[in-house]
């Protein structure tokens, strides 16, 4: 199952026991961001619009290899994900229907970027700054290569946990923000 180009982003565990992660990607060399430059501070915005429990310790883990945004689409509110396209990430896939993670669920750093309790109220959460958000994205930026986003994990141990976050594809409001603060070389 995959969403890769639906409006909406999980993380957590459903009502029926499912994990949802979601994976961001920011394309830095579109930001206008001078080679050279010092990141100082970071933060990653996301709007959250709809979940059935309160304060989840939501985090962002750096990913360790590359994926796909495939075409896939789910019907309604799109919780439940949808037949997964080729390119598409999904648990056990990088690329659907060729390249595997080598650890189903995603490959990424053990430990979070970045730690924020995300309740239930409608509205943007922004996690950072912290020095691991920093260390990223300065990763991103001096080798690009290395960009391969962030992953989303929500509590996965117990069911109910899951919150809903605008994607890309969302009105431009809702959409997820990287704000980078940094000095010019």
């Amino acid at each position: 199952m995959s969403n890769g180009a639906g409006q909406f982003l999980f993380a957590g565990m459903t009502r029926d026991t499912v994990s949802r992660r979601a994976l961001v990607h920011f394309d830095l060399a579109s930001a206008g961001i001078p080679g050279g430059s010092v990141i100082d501070s970071v933060q990653l915005v996301l709007r959250m619009d709809r979940t059935i429990v309160g304060d989840i310790d939501v985090s962002i883990h750096r990913v360790t290899t590359d994926w796909g945004e495939g075409a896939s689409d789910a019907d309604f509110a799109e919780g439940t994900g949808t037949q997964s396209e080729a390119g598409d990430a999904t648990w056990i896939h990088r690329f659907y229907d060729t390249g595997l993670w080598t650890n189903p669920g995603g490959d990424f750093d053990a430990v979070p970027s970045a730690t924020l309790p995300v309740g239930d109220e409608v509205r943007t959460y922004a996690w950072g700054s912290t020095a691991r958000m920093v260390s990223d994205v300065q990763g991103w930026l001096d080798l690009p290569a290395s960009n391969f986003g962030w992953i989303i994990i929500a509590d996965e141990s117990t069911h109910t946990t899951a919150k809903r976050f605008g994607s890309r594809e969302e009105a431009p409001e809702n959409r997820p923000k990287l704000r980078i603060f940094y000095t010019q070389p």
